[in-house]
């Protein structure tokens, strides 16, 4: 598909010199993040970052995590490039260079081999319903056995904005393209455990955030 538009305010970056983008929204949510995935991730194994966007977040998880083998991914040619830039200037050496993916489209799972985690980071409140279940399908289906996925972002709670600041941003998003907007998060519950996976509580955050987590059997893998 083709890059769906956002609001501005929805993807704010700036380029430094060497071409690395610098997202503010990224570096606030940065230490959170990352308190949580060295809770959640395995010792060993891979990592899929899926719409890793400026780079800023990979960087930080490779280091945080230097068992894992990262693989960073997005779809924007400009962003893809940030994030190789930002691997270029670090050396950090357990972070595959960025592959193009666009995880709202089927089938991309199958180039891949099973991931141990995957992680994605304020992505469901900028696409349609119908590629939020595509892209959580595919990243089920990429889980290696007892494989979890982290999803962060803001979300509908069982159905309610909860904050005024929600409600803006949530009004924002419509008004520019009906299609996009908070994800309920009892709806993204549903589909996990439709697909097999098993779901952890999820994990309050700051700024209103929420961090889903799911895991598939250690026996099985996709569905």
């Amino acid at each position: 598909m083709p890059l769906r538009s956002v609001p501005g305010s929805a993807s704010i970056a700036e380029t430094d010199a060497v071409g690395r983008l610098f997202a503010p929204s990224a570096a606030r949510n940065q230490e959170a993040l990352l308190a949580q995935l060295v809770r959640l991730a395995p010792q060993s194994g891979r990592a899929l970052e899926l719409a890793s966007g400026t780079g800023q977040h990979i960087i930080a998880f490779a280091a945080a995590l230097p068992g894992l083998q990262w693989q960073p991914s997005d779809v924007d040619p400009s962003r893809i490039a940030s994030i190789d830039a930002y691997i270029d200037a670090d050396g950090t050496d357990n972070i595959l260079p960025a592959a193009q993916i666009d995880a709202t489209t089927a089938g991309w799972a199958a180039e891949l081999d099973p991931q141990d985690m995957i992680v994605l980071v304020n992505l469901l409140h900028l696409i349609s319903d119908q590629e939020a279940e595509t892209l959580i399908r595919e990243a089920s289906s990429c889980l290696a056995p007892g494989g979890r996925m982290v999803i962060y972002g803001p979300f509908r709670r069982q159905g309610r904005l909860t904050s005024d600041g929600d409600q803006r941003f949530d009004a924002g998003l419509r008004a520019h393209d009906p299609e996009i907007g908070y994800k309920d998060d009892r709806a993204i519950w549903a589909l996990f455990e439709r697909l097999g996976l098993s779901v952890m509580e999820p994990i309050e955050m700051p700024a209103n955030n929420l961090l889903l987590v799911a895991e598939i059997s250690a026996d099985d893998a996709g569905s």
